[in-house]
């Protein structure tokens, strides 16, 4: 019984001097750091908070407030003319098709069997003929298609005008060949169907059909009134895609009064 009460007196002082030993360093860190340790406070770091901008357009450039959509309309089709006078120029030279990787006339898709099996035959140059004269028909027939192209533009009624201005490089571009490709096609196929006898492609290209078909024994037959029309009319887009293209991006190339107003407008999309 003694030994018992001994033991639970050792204790006793144990804990004592424990506690009086912590009640010590409390004190102390209080006295050297101020921080209470009977009263933690949890020391939460807080952030910086971040404000995420919401992206907003520069509406000191894009001031499309001070223009009217006949203003916007005019320094688009202006872009376009342009576009079509340079591209033609371009286009309707010696070459103009047949040396400008972008615009240059293959053969026909169906048809390329033929280039194939010709020159198997040995009969490329036959081939080279054929895919010149379709490039020289298309660069003889260009010259007549600035006056198609202009009145195109010229009854382009542009309703969605900010959008268009706004919107990608070749916009005002795409827009018209979607509105006009169709009448475009009607008007010019007579041209090309004409420059297409005038430059030799029609006989060249039905001894080129002939000799393959001989050679092989098919029957194949193409319209290449039809093919050349398109592929000129293309051309002819791509040109003044690309002008359009310079002009939105490039404020040197803005050569009149309505060009810088209404794509110095746009500059800041």
């Amino acid at each position: 019984m003694k030994k018992t009460f001994l033991l639970a007196a050792g204790l006793l002082f144990s804990v004592s001097a424990q506690a009086q030993i912590l009640d010590i360093i409390k004190s102390t860190v209080k006295n050297q750091t101020g921080v209470d340790l009977n009263n933690p406070k949890t020391n939460t770091t807080t952030s910086p908070t971040t404000t995420q901008q919401t992206p907003t357009k520069n509406t000191s450039s894009v001031n499309l407030g001070s223009l009217t959509s006949t203003q916007i309309s005019s320094g688009l089709k202006e872009a376009l003319n342009l576009g079509v006078t340079e591209g033609v120029k371009k286009l309707a030279v010696q070459d103009g098709f047949l040396k400008n990787e972008a615009v240059k006339i293959l053969m026909p898709e169906k048809l390329r069997v033929i280039d194939t099996k010709l020159r198997a035959f040995g009969l490329g140059s036959l081939a080279d003929q054929g895919v010149k004269l379709l490039n020289r028909a298309a660069e003889d027939a260009v010259t007549e298609s600035a006056p198609i192209f202009t009145k195109a533009i010229t009854s382009m009624t542009i309703t969605d005008a900010k959008n268009i201005l706004l919107g990608g490089d070749n916009s005002a571009t795409n827009y018209l060949q979607s509105k006009t490709q169709t009448q475009l096609f009607t008007a010019f196929q007579p041209k090309v169907k004409a420059s297409l006898g005038k430059v030799g492609a029609d006989k060249v290209w039905n001894n080129l059909i002939s000799k393959y078909n001989t050679l092989t024994g098919q029957a194949v037959s193409t319209d290449l009134n039809e093919y050349v029309t398109n592929e000129t009319i293309n051309g002819v887009f791509k040109m003044v895609a690309e002008k359009e293209s310079g002009i939105r991006n490039n404020s040197v190339m803005r050569t009149t009064s309505i060009l810088q107003k209404v794509f110095g407008a746009q500059d800041g999309r």
